[in-house]
């Protein structure tokens, strides 16, 4: 099969590679659609340390089944499928208690790590266990299945904040899953929605998309007065930082009020400083927010009805063949470019 491997840092070939053989409980599915996301740009360099080569990268894909191995049930060659980013076992006992984004020794599709290596989906095909795999509706095309994986980012976000109807919401950074977050803000009656970021362009997508209010954080230099003025003088009910950098963090933290839940969904710098006094004295609440743990249906529901808008934040639809200048682009931060769907 072809598929595009990162061979080494800042390389990646495309080439032949052997079609993986599903295991017993294990799919083979055909890869129709496959985004890349932030984290592989990220990893691409070895910044995150999360993506060692030689490894096919890929883990926001759909596509249909090719091939069933042993085991596996409820399952038929030719069904519509997408998965889970998270490879986790069942009898974990973090699993068992509903909480399978945090198990022990999981792993995740398309990356490798000193502890793992499991080959993702920028291929023909990829292999995935059964009990990750969700149905696609009919009405819900490859590209679209291909991003339920960060539409399910946001709503886990949301799921472990407290939010009350007409709760005021800042979120800070306003790429694709800031972008998603807002949406579901928005279907989950906050208001005002407040986006922080520091591209105009973005905080434009941000408002067509449930954002009642936009600052551009490097031309604002009050923004925690800013939001202080829509808020009654208090600071927003909930924050969402998406992003994961010191400014940004602290950022959120100066938009709350006092008892207020900040939620960390970004994860790009490995530590940052926070105000230790302003969090204790207001009684903050930070917490993270891992992955996905359940969403998927409901991500593909929202889609299918129409109600979270997939199609606003793809930028382009390019073969597999490509993806290499694709990711270049990518990383150099070209404007306007968010989110690229390759198609084997």
């Amino acid at each position: 099969m072809k598929a595009l491997v990162l061979n080494q840092y800042k390389q990646l070939d495309f080439q032949e590679m052997p079609v993986p053989k599903p295991g017993p409980g294990e799919v083979l599915i055909r890869v129709q659609a496959v985004g890349i996301c932030g984290s592989d740009v990220h990893g691409m360099d070895g910044s995150s340390g999360r993506r060692i080569p030689p490894i096919i990268m890929g883990h926001e894909a759909s596509g249909i089944i090719a091939e069933l191995g042993p085991d596996v049930n409820e399952w038929a060659v030719g069904d519509r499928v997408t998965f889970d980013s998270t490879v986790y076992k069942l009898d974990d006992w973090y699993s068992r208690r509903g909480m399978y984004n945090l198990s022990d020794d999981r792993e995740v599709v398309g990356v490798s790590t000193p502890n793992f290596r499991r080959h993702g989906a920028f291929a023909e095909f990829v292999t995935v266990p059964q009990h990750i795999m969700y149905r696609i509706p009919d009405n819900v095309t490859f590209t679209q299945a291909a991003m339920v994986e960060p539409v399910a980012v946001a709503l886990h976000a949301l799921s472990l904040t407290p939010l009350q109807l007409n709760d005021s919401a800042v979120v800070v950074g306003a790429g694709m899953i800031g972008l998603f977050v807002i949406q579901a803000l928005k279907l989950a009656g906050a208001a005002p929605i407040i986006a922080i970021d520091l591209d105009d362009d973005r905080l434009a997508l941000a408002l067509k998309l449930g954002a009642t209010h936009t600052f551009n954080a490097r031309t604002e230099p009050e923004l925690a007065a800013r939001v202080k003025q829509l808020t009654h003088g208090r600071g927003a009910d909930v924050a969402f930082e998406v992003v994961g950098a010191n400014a940004t963090i602290n950022t959120a933290i100066a938009c709350v009020r006092k008892g207020a839940t900040i939620t960390l969904v970004g994860n790009l710098t490995p530590t940052v400083e926070i105000p230790m006094q302003k969090i204790v004295t207001e009684q903050l609440r930070l917490q993270g927010s891992c992955a996905i743990n359940g969403e998927y249906e409901a991500s593909l529901a929202l889609i299918s009805s129409g109600k979270i808008d997939v199609g606003a934040i793809l930028s382009a639809e390019v073969p597999l063949s490509e993806g290499a200048a694709w990711f270049d682009r990518l990383y150099s931060h070209e404007k306007g470019l968010m989110k690229v769907v390759l198609k084997p």
